[in-house]
């Protein structure tokens, strides 16, 4: 992954969603990476993500789904991620996903998209990390703080 490629800008965040279930809230988070110009086609994108999520629920502890793909539809990897207060089953060990982060990455991006993925997961084991993205008062301080914190070597 190239160092100009910043993972999540705020135009990538959106807080206070609600969603009827994974699908939707996938959805909401997967026509912000549209509008960023990340996803040049909605529906391919989200049927790869269907599919992965099919193989294996991306719910983790801590109430964060993490549904992703790697994808021809994806023009450069990516976060979109969105806070959902009433939560969103994603088959988490501990209940409805409150924080669910979208991961895109180019079909031929297979090693940054297990690079984002790792790092993600080695800073959401962390309640000090989920709990600083849900408390976040704006777009702005969830993106610096992932951009910051999330390292992807």
């Amino acid at each position: 992954m190239t160092s100009s490629t910043t993972l999540v800008t705020p135009e990538l965040v959106s807080l206070g969603l609600s969603a009827h279930d994974r699908q939707d809230a996938t959805r909401q988070l997967a026509e912000l990476l549209r509008d960023s110009g990340r996803v040049t086609d909605l529906p391919g994108f989200l049927a790869d993500v269907q599919a992965r999520e099919e193989q294996m629920p991306t719910g983790l502890p801590g109430q964060v789904g993490l549904p992703h793909a790697r994808s021809a539809y994806v023009t450069a990897p990516g976060l979109a991620i969105g806070t959902f207060p009433e939560g969103v089953d994603f088959a988490g060990p501990d209940g409805d996903a409150v924080l669910v982060i979208l991961i895109a990455a180019p079909a031929n991006g297979d090693e940054d998209h297990l690079r984002i993925l790792a790092a993600l997961a080695r800073k959401l084991v962390h309640a000090e990390f989920r709990a600083a993205l849900l408390e976040s008062p704006d777009a702005a301080g969830v993106a610096a703080t992932v951009n910051r914190e999330v390292v992807v070597s």
